[in-house]
C-alpha cells in the first residue's frame, strides 16, 4: 500500500471536520462528576467504555471485570492489572487505536503501560475542566458536532453553537416501557391511546423540529429496517391492546405492524419540518447478540422507504458495514441517499479507506459525509478524527497516483467531504444560534 501524498495529507489535516455524529454527554455533567449509567466512573478506565470495552470483551474479559473496571470501586492500579493482558491483545484494532492516538495527541503518551498509567490518570483529571470540550473539539480540527443525545429524546445543549442536536425518533416507535416511561418523565403525558400517542409525537416536533438538525433511528439494533405502510386503524387496534396489557404481548408481527405505522408517520413529520433521517445501518455495538442476516438485508430494506418518501433526505449511517458496496448502490441510485462515514473509520479503518475509494467513483460527491465519532466521552474523537483523517488523506493519494482523479482536483473535494456537504445539507443551527447571540446580548 502506497504512502498518503504530503500535500494530500496536509491539506486535509488544514480543513475542519463537520463532525456529523457523536453522542457526547454534556459537559456539565462530566463535570459535575455525578456518576450514573453515562458516567459509571470519573477515572481514565472511562476513555475506555463504549468501543474499546466491546473489543475488551471480544478478546475475552468477562462482563464482571468489565463492570469492575468501569465502576468506581478499584484503584487506578487495580484496574490496570485487570485491564492490561486485554489491552494487550487489542491494542491494534481500530478502537484501541483512536484510544492510542487520543492518549498520544491529549496526554503526551504513547500507550497504557504500567509506567505511563500515573500521568494518564493525572491528565485525565487535569483535563476535565470548564471549556474542555470546545478546546478537545478545536485540538482536533472539528468546528461543530451533531450530537444525538443519549440523556433526553432532544437535549436542550449548554453550547447549542458547538453542539447541534437530533431529535431521537426511537423512542416513539418502540413502544417499550421504558419509552413510555421516558415521555412521561420528560413531559408528564401517559398516552392510552395510538391518537394521544401521536399528540405526543407532535409535540417533540413541533417544539424541537425548529432546532433540531436532523431526526436519528437506531432501531436497527432491534428490527429489521422493512417499514410496510399500516393502516391507522389497524395501528390504533394494536397500540389499545399494547398499552392495556402493560408489557410487550403483541406478537411480533403486530408489534412489528404498529411500530410501521409510527415510523412511517414519523418521516412524515421530519418531511414536513425539512428535517432529514438518520438511520443506523450494518454493524451492531455490543457483543454476543447481532443477527447478521439482518445486518446484510439492511441496504434491501430501505428501498422502499426512498422510494415511498421521496421527498425525505435519508442518511445512512456506518457505511452499511460490513454490506459496504450495497449502500454505495443506493446512493448512487435513489436521490434522497446519503451516506455517513460515522464510526466506520474505527471499526475498520481499511475497510474504510476502500470505501470511500469506491463511493468517490460511483456516486456524486455531494452525498458523503465523512467523519462522526459517535462517542460519549469527548475525549476519543480527537484520535478517532485523526485515523479519519489519515484514511481520507490515502484514499485521496490512491486516487490520484492510480490516475483516477487529478491532484488539482483535490483541495476542492477535501473541503466538500470533509466540511461543506454538512452545512449545506443539515440545517444550518449552529449559524441561526450565533445569529441570535449578539441579539441576545444587545437586548440585555
Amino acid at each position: 500500500m502506497m504512502k498518503s501524498d504530503h500535500q494530500i495529507t496536509q491539506w486535509v489535516e488544514q480543513t475542519p471536520f463537520v463532525d456529523t455524529h457523536e453522542h457526547l454527554i454534556e459537559e456539565s455533567l462530566r463535570l459535575s462528576g455525578a456518576l450514573d449509567q453515562w458516567l459509571p466512573c470519573d477515572d481514565w478506565a472511562y476513555l475506555f467504555g463504549e468501543y474499546v470495552a466491546n473489543d475488551l470483551a471480544a478478546a475475552g474479559m468477562t462482563d464482571g471485570d468489565l463492570r469492575k473496571f468501569h465502576g468506581r470501586d478499584l484503584s487506578s492500579d487495580e484496574k490496570y492489572r485487570l485491564v492490561a493482558p486485554y489491552w494487550d491483545r487489542i491494542r491494534r484494532s481500530g478502537y484501541a487505536l483512536a484510544l492510542r492516538h487520543t492518549l498520544r495527541g491529549l496526554y503526551g503518551v504513547d500507550d497504557l503501560t504500567a509506567e505511563s498509567l500515573p500521568h494518564i490518570a493525572e491528565k485525565y483529571r487535569e483535563t476535565v475542566q470548564p471549556g474542555f470540550y470546545g478546546a478537545i473539539l478545536r485540538r482536533a480540527n472539528i468546528e461543530s458536532c451533531q450530537v444525538n443525545s443519549v440523556q433526553r429524546i432532544f437535549m436542550e445543549s449548554e453550547q447549542p453553537v458547538l453542539l447541534a442536536q437530533d431529535l431521537n425518533i426511537r423512542d416513539f416507535m418502540r413502544c417499550s416501557p421504558a419509552d413510555f416511561a421516558r415521555v412521561k418523565a420528560e413531559t408528564g403525558k401517559q398516552p392510552t391511546t395510538l391518537e394521544e400517542w401521536l399528540d405526543v409525537i407532535d409535540f417533540y416536533f413541533a417544539s424541537y423540529g425548529p432546532k433540531a438538525v436532523a431526526v436519528k433511528c437506531a432501531i436497527a439494533y432491534s428490527r429489521a429496517l422493512d417499514f410496510a405502510p399500516v393502516a391507522k386503524a389497524h395501528a390504533a387496534r394494536l397500540f389499545l391492546h399494547h398499552i392495556g396489557a402493560r408489557s410487550h404481548s403483541l406478537g411480533s408481527e403486530d408489534l412489528k405492524a404498529l411500530q410501521d405505522f409510527l415510523f412511517r408517520y414519523c418521516l412524515s413529520k421530519a418531511g414536513e419540518y425539512g428535517l432529514p433521517v438518520k438511520l443506523h445501518t450494518g454493524y451492531l455495538a455490543g457483543g454476543g447478540k447481532m443477527e447478521l442476516s439482518r445486518v446484510r438485508d439492511n441496504a434491501a430494506d430501505l428501498c422502499r422507504l426512498l422510494q415511498d418518501f421521496p421527498e425525505v433526505q435519508f442518511v445512512l449511517m456506518h457505511i452499511g458495514y460490513p454490506y459496504q458496496e450495497e449502500f454505495i448502490a443506493l446512493a448512487k441510485h435513489y436521490p434522497n441517499a446519503a451516506i455517513d462515514m460515522c464510526w466506520a473509520w474505527i471499526i475498520n479503518p481499511a475497510a474504510s479507506v476502500r470505501f470511500l475509494k469506491e463511493f468517490l467513483m460511483a456516486v456524486p460527491a455531494n452525498k458523503i459525509f465523512t467523519f462522526g465519532g459517535d462517542h460519549v466521552a469527548v475525549e476519543p474523537v480527537y484520535g478517532h478524527a485523526l485515523i479519519a483523517r489519515q484514511g481520507i488523506a490515502r484514499a485521496l493519494s490512491e486516487l490520484v497516483a492510480e490516475g483516477w482523479i487529478a491532484r488539482e482536483e483535490t483541495p476542492d473535494l477535501i473541503e466538500r467531504i470533509m466540511r461543506r456537504n454538512a452545512l449545506s445539507f443539515f440545517p444550518n443551527r449552529q449559524r441561526e444560534h450565533a445569529a441570535i447571540q449578539p441579539q441576545l446580548a444587545s437586548s440585555r
